[in-house]
């Protein structure tokens, strides 16, 4: 697949508020995904002045993720008041999600809002809590899915925009997100657009070609209202390119959990109780500490990566350690079809963002807890269909004769 870049005669700010105006003008439906980090607050901005302007309504998704800063959240409650005469519908969703744990081998996904369970806080009265609210709603559906179901229930079978603050340079899995070349656009001339599933919304990324210095560069200039938790990140000495808001506990997102201890340290108390892992996260989770393997990855030097591999998971509970199994298993298997019997131990290159086979990149898998092996190029498999597919890859392991010791 060739990807090129085309440079335009806009700025990124002329761009994102065209491709903004022709959302609002040719599909009657609007729904920005609203998170309350910089790009979605930023987007909300654009997207709610321009319709203002037009006398149109919007509106927006927020997905609250119960373990969030009091800061966040009083950064949406302004936001909507702020714009509550052009929002339509506030989508303030307060239901049992599953998503990734990252810090815990133990418990390597969790549920928000877990029935039974004592929350970090309380959902607001007006949020969504009642299951039947979404006919599309199964309890403890994954994050992946509810959004992919939530586009298709929003445009009702009518023409509609999802408007998502994604943005290309900050990873390539979001990179080709947008730039593959594969997936439908509204038009050629629209790569900014993808269909949602269902065929008749549309994903609209107006920001998807800003940089960083972009984004706070606006900030500056039009001192629009931001989420105050960036000025305290700042404050804490964490690098701009590191700094995320959105669910807690995932790769990234885990970097700034000490912070919830220096911030809030109350409300960290009951996360400590309330998720696996979340006290050992906010001790070695930080954005310069090697324990996860996220930017440097370690091994015993008496040991190969391949032999490293292989003691990671053994260490590991034992339905984590199958987990993984499974899935580094059909790794091996597919470049095996492809004449790569062995695996290189390591290359140059292996543990950056592109998909370079190697053990060493298995074992940066297994150090950073990436529970659905994204790194390996593997999505989310859904629950319903989990157990099965688990059963029927643990048999293809004894048939390939790959990581079958432990069976």
């Amino acid at each position: 697949m060739s990807i090129y870049k085309y440079p335009l005669d806009l700025n990124v700010l002329q761009a994102a508020t065209e491709r903004i105006e022709w959302s609002l003008d040719n599909l009657p439906q609007i729904c920005v995904s609203f998170s309350g980090g910089k790009d979605s607050t930023i987007m909300l901005h654009l997207t709610a002045q321009l319709a203002r302007k037009r006398n149109k309504k919007i509106c927006v998704l927020f997905i609250d993720w119960e373990a969030q800063f009091s800061c966040t959240i009083a950064h949406i409650e302004n936001m909507r008041t702020q714009y509550r005469d052009v929002i339509d519908r506030f989508f303030w969703v307060a239901l049992p999600l599953t998503t990734q744990n990252s810090l815990s081998q133990f418990q390597p996904e969790w549920q928000c809002w877990q029935p039974d369970t004592q929350w970090v806080r309380q959902p607001p009265d007006d949020a969504i809590t009642d299951p039947a609210y979404f006919d599309f709603y199964k309890q403890g559906m994954t994050f992946e899915e509810f959004v992919r179901e939530f586009s298709t229930w929003f445009a009702q079978k009518r023409p509609a925009a999802v408007m998502i603050g994604i943005r290309a340079d900050e990873s390539y899995n979001r990179f080709l997100t947008i730039a593959n070349a594969r997936k439908k656009r509204f038009a050629d001339d629209k790569p900014w657009t993808t269909v949602a599933p269902g065929g008749h919304a549309w994903y609209i990324y107006p920001l998807y070609d800003w940089k960083t210095a972009d984004i706070w560069t606006w900030f500056a200039k039009t001192r629009s209202s931001c989420n105050a938790l960036y000025e305290m990140m700042y404050q804490a000495g964490v690098p701009l390119r590191y700094m995320r808001i959105c669910e807690p506990f995932g790769p990234e997102q885990r970097q700034g959990l000490w912070l919830y201890h220096v911030l809030e340290p109350e409300r960290w108390a009951v996360m400590c109780e309330r998720v696996s892992g979340v006290r050992c996260g906010g001790i070695y989770a930080g954005y310069n500490n090697h324990f996860y393997g996220h930017r440097k990855i370690l091994k015993p030097d008496h040991l190969t990566w391949s032999e490293y591999a292989m003691l990671l998971l053994d260490s590991m509970p034992r339905t984590t350690s199958e987990h993984y199994r499974n899935k580094i298993a059909v790794y091996l298997h597919w470049y095996q079809k492809r004449g790569v019997n062995d695996l290189p131990e390591s290359q140059e290159g292996d543990t950056g963002t592109k998909d370079i086979p190697s053990w060493r990149r298995v074992c940066k898998v297994l150090l950073s807890n990436d529970y659905w092996c994204r790194a390996l190029s593997f999505s989310p498999t859904k629950p319903k269909h989990y157990q099965r597919y688990s059963d029927r890859i643990k048999s293809k392991r004894k048939e390939w004769g790959i990581l079958c010791s432990n069976d």
